[in-house]
């Protein structure tokens, strides 16, 4: 196995949650693909993972973190924010800037330029947490649109490691980044990444495009499916690299009896055929539009009455920011007005759940559900249409996918395509799924299950790794594949090969 001479990851929130239990802390480890992905790497690399606890400082935090490692090897770095910065850079520049304005949705934005010098400083503090672990043979891995500046930063420090950036968020064209009031210091900075990653190949593009329009001396290379973009001396590799799932993490348990006996119970309690919903409680969602198309096929269909039914679930997020209590309240009353309109004695049109979900309970839900709704008004990638899809154990079901969602550019040919702002096309697409024919659904079900097994969590580290291996002649404005750029995986089977070196905490 190719690995590099030590992972440093670098993300916003470390691989950890910490939970009080009574006056001491304990440390509980995340779930979810990435970290399921990099532990390995991290672990069998003795390297490092750089994150926030998500707490003010706290010595018995610190104590705790530092008694904590990735089993067989590497450590956890805790990076502590203030209340003021938690404030000012995650709530504000990370959730009231970026967010909103990289999902066109810039109405929602606020360019406090409090916000922004938060920000600068907070990425200082990560720099400084980097330069502290880093040695210049290392490869450090940063996640994300919180840590954008985190190569300029570490560029004025003595450590000069190989730096990687992948996006996971949408990027977004040219007339809506340029609001950015600091645009052009967040272009300079991401390009002295070696590698920069995106979702989709429109995410590729639109970042180039800024480069293009904002930064005049950039030239651009193409070397086989990825770009090279030449800069003041510097040159980065700009690839595609779409992010999946851990397939067998999904399908093992969506056969198993207790999942199967779970979904029996779930479908027992809701009449006819059920239409899933599953989403963090975020305006990019296209939640409330969702519900609107449901209530005009009950409007329009009253032959569906009773016999389709939606169960909507929500997993709280962000709660202490405005927007999203209004959007929670929001959603509530959608929810009761279509229920008053059209439930009856022994049928209720939408099962309403704001929790959060286990893995086997989320797996027998998309086992029970007939159809899954993912209707994101922007999406970098959106992992419940994989998640869904590697569940189908049988192969059935139908995915209501919007095409503003990254993992459309995969899952196209056997998803139903919508546009989430058109709620008559929505309520069609809603129609079809629910009259298409076993054969037909089998067919698409097989074809993006084909997808998604292909194209997983682990393939994605591999394909990002690769790209770290480009050479670049920086002087004569050059690139060339290195001859030595080999797999780090040891099989044609990623999956198998990766969960073999997966550790849990110890």
């Amino acid at each position: 196995m190719i690995l590099p001479k030590r992972l440093i990851v670098v993300s916003n929130r470390l691989p950890v949650s910490i939970q009080a239990e009574g006056d001491s802390r304990a440390v509980v480890p995340s779930s979810g693909g990435l970290v399921t992905a990099l532990t390995p790497l991290v672990r069998e690399t003795g390297g490092c993972w750089i994150g926030w606890t998500g707490t003010e400082y706290d010595p018995r935090v610190q104590r705790r973190i530092a008694e904590t490692s990735l089993d067989g090897g590497g450590r956890l770095l805790p990076v502590f924010l203030t209340s003021d910065e938690r404030k000012n850079f995650y709530c504000g520049f990370s959730n009231e800037v970026i967010w909103p304005l990289f999902h066109d949705l810039q109405s929602c934005c606020n360019f406090d330029p409090v916000y922004w010098d938060t920000y600068c400083e907070v990425n200082e503090k990560f720099a400084d947490a980097v330069a502290s672990v880093a040695k210049k043979e290392d490869f450090v891995w940063v996640h994300d649109y919180h840590l954008m500046l985190l190569a300029d930063c570490i560029g004025e420090r003595e450590v000069r490691p190989k730096l990687g950036y992948f996006h996971h968020i949408p990027f977004p064209p040219p007339d809506i980044f340029e609001k950015l009031p600091w645009r052009t210091h967040i272009l300079l900075s991401l390009l002295k990444f070696s590698v920069i990653g995106f979702q989709t190949t429109r995410d590729q593009r639109n970042f180039m495009q800024c480069v293009r329009r904002l930064l005049r001396t950039a030239k651009f290379q193409r070397l086989g499916m990825n770009q090279i973009v030449i800069h003041n001396g510097r040159a980065a590799v700009l690839g595609r690299f779409p992010i999946g799932i851990d397939f067998e993490e999904f399908a093992g348990p969506a056969g198993s009896p207790e999942v199967q006996r779970r979904s029996d119970e779930v479908k027992a309690g809701i009449p006819g055929k059920i239409l899933l919903g599953v989403d963090r409680l975020d305006y990019t969602k296209g939640i409330p539009e969702r519900l609107r198309a449901f209530r005009l096929l009950l409007e329009s269909h009253h032959e569906l009455h009773g016999n389709v039914s939606l169960l909507q679930i929500i997993v709280p997020s962000r709660e202490d920011v405005p927007k999203y209590r209004d959007l929670k309240l929001r959603i509530e009353q959608l929810v009761s007005q279509i229920n008053g309109a059209f439930g009856r004695p022994g049928w209720v049109p939408i099962h309403f759940l704001h929790r959060n979900v286990s893995r086997s309970e989320l797996i027998a839900y998309y086992r029970a559900a007939d159809i899954c709704m993912v209707t994101s008004l922007k999406d970098g990638m959106n992992l419940v249409a994989k998640e869904y899809c590697a569940a189908r154990v049988n192969e059935s079901g139908v995915l209501i996918l919007s095409e503003f969602a990254g993992a459309a550019a995969e899952l196209n040919a056997g998803a139903l395509l919508v546009n989430p702002y058109d709620t008559e096309g929505m309520m069609e697409a809603i129609v079809k799924a629910y009259n298409m024919p076993p054969l037909d659904q089998m067919l698409r079900m097989r074809q993006m299950r084909d997808v998604v097994r292909s194209n997983t969590v682990f393939r994605w580290c591999e394909s990002f790794y690769r790209a770290t291996k480009v050479k670049t002649d920086e002087t004569t404005s050059t690139v060339s594949e290195s001859p030595h750029v080999l797999s780090f995986l040891p099989s044609a089977s990623p999956t198998k090969a990766w969960k073999q070196a997966v550790g849990s905490f110890g």
